[in-house]
């Protein structure tokens, strides 16, 4: 969409911004629990690895004899997954997957472990799907002011290396004592090379830190820029399970924030659940009825709002007004075309907002908790939207 305010940034899913000894740089999240949702409903992000065990396949049973002994058991080293539609894949270390006899005998020795390990990654979808409607429990309370974190420089300081000492029978070769010299000389140019190189990162690492502590204990109490900066690095760290597109300004000399933010569609939603086959040893996915659909987005976006106005006023401390308002992009009914629908808005003050418990907020109904605000927004009861107008500048 033509977005309505200057600053637009993408929020990754599952990336995070760190603040390391090699300076600014983005790392993946926890593995485990984050979820995909695209068309085919839920994923998991991380491969479902995890179970790696070396076991013993024995060929067909043969009478014993001295002849005609057991041939000796071939090990073999495997791994397993799962793809989006739970089946299975057992694979060796070069990637292949194992024949189906292979298999067979692999899951007969392992059937506990490969059990609890699909058990473990039911859970693991099932409650990352329920998270979905949750991402507002981790909203930082807005009445602690921002504090900078001191961070460490993880490089460890060059050692300057000790020279090799020529042995008595070196001492009696000219050219010996000429090899040991040059060996030595390249050790040290070594070592200075590294050492400026390990100057220079640590130089660039403290200024970055001092800019970094300035920003957080001066600048976003004065600097509209440093603000912006601020609160985008708040909202890049929040673990995003899709990528979320904001929009935002910061008007008022930091009193007022602007807020677009780009809601996913009802068929972007996961739509199944897992449960373990204990029998076939494998997932199964298990469609969600359209009402737990609509309600799970109904609670999603809802979440999404609820967070975004809380990172903002704990980021900004001069922040006095939140304006949010969310969209979603729907086919026009009268043309076919795709185009963006505002499905809420809403203007928060900060005494409202404080008004909040943060202690409490598993006890809060995210939906119904914009009310408390001015709010505009059509919604059915089990989360079916209309379109509205949305507040302006």
């Amino acid at each position: 969409m033509a977005t309505r305010f200057r600053k637009s940034i993408k929020l990754a899913p599952g990336i995070r911004m760190n603040l390391s000894g090699s300076g600014v740089g983005w790392t993946l999240g926890p593995r485990g629990t984050t979820v995909g949702i695209g068309k085919r409903g839920a994923h998991l992000n991380t491969s479902f690895m995890g179970f790696s065990s070396s076991q013993k396949l024995y060929g067909p049973s043969r009478p014993t004899s001295s002849e005609n002994r057991r041939p000796a058991p071939v090990e073999l080293t495997l791994s397993c997954s799962i793809d989006d539609a739970g089946n299975m894949h057992f694979m060796d270390t070069q990637g292949n997957e194992l024949p189906e006899h292979l298999v067979e005998i692999a899951k007969k020795q392992n059937r506990d472990a490969i059990l609890s390990l699909i058990q473990r990654k039911c859970d693991d979808i099932n409650d990352a799907i329920e998270m979905l409607g949750k991402i507002h429990l981790d909203t930082p309370d807005c009445t602690v002011a921002p504090a900078f974190q001191p961070v460490a420089f993880e490089h460890p300081e060059p050692t300057r290396p000790q020279p090799r000492k020529p042995s008595f029978f070196d001492k009696l070769f000219k050219k010996r004592m000429q090899r040991i010299a040059i060996e030595n000389a390249a050790a040290q140019d070594d070592f200075a090379a590294r050492h400026l190189n390990w100057q220079d990162k640590k130089s660039s690492f403290l200024q970055l830190v001092q800019s970094r502590k300035a920003l957080v204990e001066s600048g976003i109490y004065r600097c509209v820029a440093d603000m912006e900066i601020w609160l985008e690095d708040n909202f890049q760290d929040i673990h995003w399970p899709r990528e979320t597109a904001v929009s935002f300004d910061i008007l008022e000399d930091g009193r007022r924030v602007l807020l677009d933010v780009d809601l996913p569609e009802l068929e972007q939603m996961p739509s199944q659940t897992a449960t373990a086959q204990v029998r076939g040893l494998r997932i199964s996915l298990k469609e969600m009825s359209a009402t737990a659909i609509q309600k799970l987005y109904m609670s999603h976006v809802h979440a999404v709002a609820f967070r975004l106005i809380g990172e903002a006023f704990a980021a900004l401390p001069n922040l006095q007004q939140v304006v949010l308002s969310g969209y979603s992009q729907r086919p026009d009914k009268t043309t076919g075309r795709v185009g963006d629908e505002y499905l809420f808005s809403v203007q928060v003050s900060r005494s409202d907002w404080g008004k909040i418990d943060f202690n409490q907020l598993s006890k809060i109904d995210v939906v119904e908790s914009l009310t408390r605000f001015d709010l505009r927004r059509q919604m059915s009861k089990t989360g079916i939207f209309k379109p509205i107008s949305p507040f302006g500048s």
